[in-house]
């Protein structure tokens, strides 16, 4: 083999080796931009849920504040149902006495 023919052989693989590296780097930067696009829509779909996630505690948070009141509402009802159940044992029990000292010989 001539140093001519080593010559040409050798510009044939760096050639090719510099046409390897090349694609390689081209795969690379594919690579780089579909992995930040992967992770843009990723981040995209975690904001997403953090949004639905939001959304969910303060409906979550309306009812317990809903249900709350209504409990304090049939609370206070349940004392004033008490209390006036209570009056009227009161004035049963003291229209029975009225009745029963009534009732009794002098």
């Amino acid at each position: 083999m001539t140093s001519e023919e080593r010559f040409e052989r050798i510009e044939h693989v760096t050639a090719a080796l510099v046409e390897e590296r090349r694609k390689d780097r081209e795969d690379y930067r594919q690579l780089w931009r579909d992995t930040q696009g992967q992770i843009d829509e990723l981040s995209h779909k975690i904001a997403d849920t953090n949004a639905v996630i939001t959304r969910l505690a303060e409906h979550s948070m309306a009812a317990d504040q809903r249900l709350e009141d209504k409990i304090k509402l049939l609370a206070e009802e349940s004392r004033e149902q008490d209390r006036r159940l209570g009056e009227r044992i009161d004035a049963l029990g003291s229209a029975f006495g009225n009745y029963l000292a009534k009732q009794s010989p002098k």
